[in-house]
């Protein structure tokens, strides 16, 4: 009985482990991770999972993840396939969205303030 119950308990920490391991949300695709943030004053950013401005990415999928401080900002993507408003202007909060980066100049930009407040990145 006990060698049963320490299968039982060794196979469900397999199960576990495992489940911990699998792709979760995206069927499996590898999802890298961007976070985005626009105000309180007149800054707006993008960097990845290091913390750093992103300035070159692989191709792929990304989620972004936009800290939006401001209700006089938006945070707009624009690229090869893109052009997306992922916080509108009087919106304040965080978005969440996931979508396919491909080659080319993307660039970031609040609208209102698109001379100033803008930001670029290549994707190769």
């Amino acid at each position: 009985m006990q060698r049963s119950i320490r299968l039982a308990a060794g196979l469900g920490a397999f199960a576990a482990a495992a489940a911990a391991l699998a792709p979760s949300g995206d069927a499996g695709r590898n999802v890298l991770a961007l976070s985005g943030s626009v105000g309180p004053g007149f800054t707006i950013s993008l960097k990845g999972s290091s913390g750093r401005a992103v300035k070159k990415l692989k191709a792929g999928r990304y989620t972004i993840s936009v800290r939006d401080q401001a209700a006089i900002h938006d945070f707009h993507l624009v690229g090869p396939g893109v052009d997306k408003v992922i916080t509108a202007v009087e919106f304040t909060g965080s978005k969440r969205i996931t979508l396919t980066l491909r080659k080319g100049t993307y660039t970031f930009v609040c609208d209102p303030h698109s001379s100033f407040m803008r930001g670029s990145f290549k994707v190769v």
